[in-house]
């Protein structure tokens, strides 16, 4: 059965870093584009960075420079670091895997385009 699980989420100040995990299960994540997307209350889930099976990755503006992905193929993981943390990140935050078709691309990585999800694990950021 496809799986993954996002953990590392929590409570952090102003100016803080988070790490994110992405474990996956019942398949190999190398071979997919993996993207992370959030979702704040009452606002539509949008995406924070996809990267492609070749490890290109594209990054939406808002956290260019701040945040990174990065793929632990040992262990079938893939963590986003977040630095420079401002409240409006705070949001659920989820990963994704692209659906079968065109799976090693990112493409606009739009959340429809991406078939199977995490659970979210939840960002807050106040002081």
């Amino acid at each position: 059965q496809v799986q993954l699980v996002e953990s590392g989420g929590g409570l952090v100040q102003p100016g803080g870093s988070l790490r994110l995990s992405c474990a996956a299960s019942g398949f190999t994540l190398e071979y997919y584009a993996i993207g992370w997307f959030r979702q704040a209350p009452g606002k539509e889930r949008e995406g924070v960075l996809c990267s492609t099976s070749d490890g290109s990755t594209s990054y939406a503006d808002s956290v260019k420079g701040r945040f990174t992905i990065y793929r632990y193929n040992a262990k079938n993981t893939v963590y986003l670091q977040m630095n420079s943390l401002k409240p409006e990140d705070t949001a659920v935050y989820y990963c994704a895997r692209k659906s079968a078709r065109g799976r090693n691309f990112c493409g606009s990585w739009t959340p429809i385009d991406f078939g199977s999800w995490g659970q979210g694990t939840q960002v807050t950021v106040s002081s």
